[in-house]
């Protein structure tokens, strides 16, 4: 099947596809240097070299753009912390595997990393919002991880959820660290960062609601 314009629609798809994800990463390169809201869209289509008007066919505005680089910085770590969190292994070795995993996402992701780290309290409403649900999304998986397992056993679930809130702020919070740090710092930041869920951990075994 064809369009009016005589190209097949597969291949107007996958075109369609193709600027869109343009558009995207040019707004993250952008991105490295300022913060959303001071951005424009003409910035980002004249790096695409399409013309402003495209940018319309991709999304509403920049905000919406802004809320696609969401879901696209934390998706792929919430694929990576899932499969960890879900294999049923010794808790220093899933704690060091999850620090490794936040550590192999910045190294292949820093300028999504960087644009979370500056946006989850930016000047884009709509963002933050995004933000806040993505993790609040990551929050109820890390839960529903953590409630499977047999130290969980007894707890409620508020509990449960609070115990997976203290892990996805520490993960944020670790990397933002590897981001910020220099190369040689790298070994230490994890050092510490598995201390600490060590020392979360060691809470966990011994926790008595009130």
């Amino acid at each position: 099947m064809s369009s009016s314009t005589g190209v097949p629609l597969g291949v107007r798809q996958a075109q369609k596809l193709k600027t869109r994800q343009a558009l995207l990463d040019a707004a993250l390169r952008l991105l490295e240097e300022q913060s959303l809201s001071s951005l424009g869209l003409r910035e980002v289509t004249r790096v695409v070299g399409v013309a402003p008007a495209a940018f319309y066919r991709h999304f509403r505005d920049m905000a919406e753009l802004g809320v696609a680089l969401v879901e696209e910085s934390l998706g792929s770590l919430h694929v990576m912390i899932r499969a960890v969190l879900a294999e049923q292994e010794d808790a220093e070795e899933v704690i060091d595997r999850s620090v490794a995993a936040v550590a192999e996402h910045v190294r292949r992701h820093p300028a999504h990393v960087r644009f979370i780290a500056r946006e989850r309290h930016g000047g884009v409403r709509a963002v933050r919002e995004a933000i806040a649900a993505e993790l609040q999304r990551f929050g109820d998986e890390v839960a529903a991880a953590l409630a499977a397992q047999e130290v969980s056993r007894g707890w409620s679930a508020e509990d449960v959820r609070m115990l997976a809130g203290l892990y996805v702020d520490h993960l944020v919070m670790t990397a933002s660290a590897f981001l910020e740090a220099p190369p040689e710092r790298a070994q230490a930041i994890a050092d510490t960062a598995g201390r600490q869920l060590r020392l979360i951990s060691l809470g966990r075994r011994h926790w008595r609601a009130a």
